[in-house]
């Protein structure tokens, strides 16, 4: 069985492999996160996935033995990708847009090995209940949102903000589970490792 290497630096994202019983060791995927102009928002989480599978797997010293897993998460409202907050005033802004509204949830995956790249896209909708200006600016506060898509995190404190979800939940905290699964079986790597 191939070992499972993950490119995400993203806690949430290790949280849920542990969950589904997929060992896995984190390495780090550089690579530059700027939109193309023109670029819809399925084609950027996608291309971005794939390019931290495929960044990964060259960072390996063997690779025949391997597989890397890339994802990537974006919040998507009127059109526009919200990506992590540049500051508070961009993150109050983010949230007041938000608020009262839905929104899509893009992740991508990806899945490399030699010779091999596999990815999918999961789109997911998500439901804001309407938010006091007061709220966002505690919720701001909590430090939360600082490093969040979409300044949010519906695993976390921002969950009381949100009235509906359609789809993925895992997809929307950052990895969809049901995807995940199914693509790391085809590429002969089973879940729930740790009953065997």
């Amino acid at each position: 069985m191939a070992m499972l290497y993950l490119a995400s630096g993203s806690p949430r994202r290790r949280e849920l492999l542990a969950q589904i019983g997929v060992p896995h060791v984190t390495l780090v995927a550089s690579i530059d996160e700027t939109a193309r102009p023109g670029e819809s928002a399925s084609t950027y989480v996608e291309r971005l996935a794939r390019e931290k599978a495929l960044v990964g797997l060259a960072t390996l010293d063997d690779p025949r033995d391997a597989c890397v897993l890339g994802a990537d998460t974006a919040v998507v409202l009127d059109g526009c990708i919200l990506g992590k907050p540049a500051d508070r005033e961009d993150a109050l802004s983010t949230l007041a847009r938000l608020s009262g509204r839905e929104h899509e949830v893009l992740t991508a995956i990806a899945l490399a090995s030699a010779g091999r790249c596999e990815s999918r896209v999961v789109a997911s909708r998500v439901r804001f209940r309407p938010i006091s200006p007061s709220e966002i600016d505690a919720y701001w506060s909590s430090g939360e949102p600082a490093d969040k898509a979409g300044s949010y995190a519906i695993q976390g404190l921002g969950a009381v903000f949100v009235s509906r979800v359609e789809g993925s939940y895992s997809a929307v905290v950052g990895l969809p589970l049901l995807e995940t699964a199914e693509m790391l079986a085809e590429f002969g790597i089973p879940c729930w490792q740790h009953l065997g």
